[in-house]
């Protein structure tokens, strides 16, 4: 921490320092409550989308429950390729969101094949999709929990530390510049009467020479 000045200049640097800070403060605080706000949304939003991403497959089974007789191999017909990602501003935080996704998919024979393959593949590539979703909506709820984190260190910095190590680095100098200036007048009241002391010592030593 800076050495405090116990000066006139060192006073007025810390009184516009602790004007700074609690101009600042507000703001601050503002987006700390703003990302807050938005980190519980999000936390409710990726609960929903996580209930209904754990429900889906046993959706998908009693929809299809010929997919767990292995009479088709999916693995082979569908999968996942590149996931395209953008982001959204959020509070001043980039936030991730889904694009789209690529799949990669085989051709297949429509006659060789039951017909309930098509609706399959469909439902595997919205799993697929749910899927992405949910490990983004994982990134999002962390991204705003560390913002909202970084944002409440600087909070309790600025209110715990800064302002009142400003506070009370004005109060210490104003008592130096205080405690200075008592001192001061001490001393020039003692100077004083030393001179005047000696003016009258000089004076009665001239008046003893002249009746001498």
């Amino acid at each position: 921490m800076a050495k405090v000045v116990l000066s006139k200049s060192g006073l007025q640097k810390e009184r516009e320092n602790l004007k700074l800070y609690r101009k600042v403060l507000p703001s601050l605080d503002l987006k700390r409550r703003q990302l807050m706000g938005e980190q519980k949304r999000e936390e409710k939003s990726f609960e929903r989308l996580e209930e209904e991403y754990r429900a889906f497959p046993g959706t998908i089974a009693r929809e299809l429950p010929m997919l767990g007789g292995g009479i088709i191999d999916f693995a082979s017909l569908i999968r996942v390729g590149e996931v395209h990602k953008g982001t959204e501003n959020v509070v001043g935080v980039r936030l991730p969101v889904l694009d789209r996704l690529d799949f990669e998919e085989q051709s297949y024979s429509l006659l060789g094949t039951p017909h309930w393959v098509d609706p399959a593949m469909d439902r595997l590539k919205e799993f697929a999709q749910m899927q992405a979703r949910f490990e983004i909506g994982q990134e999002r709820v962390e991204c705003l929990r560390q913002a909202a984190r970084k944002i409440t260190q600087r909070v309790n910095l600025f209110e715990k530390i800064l302002i009142p190590t400003a506070e009370s680095n004005i109060k210490r100098i104003q008592i130096h510049l205080a405690d200075a200036e008592r001192a001061a007048v001490v001393q020039s009241k003692i100077a004083k009467k030393k001179n005047r002391e000696r003016r009258l010592a000089l004076a009665a030593t001239g008046e003893g020479e002249a009746m001498a």
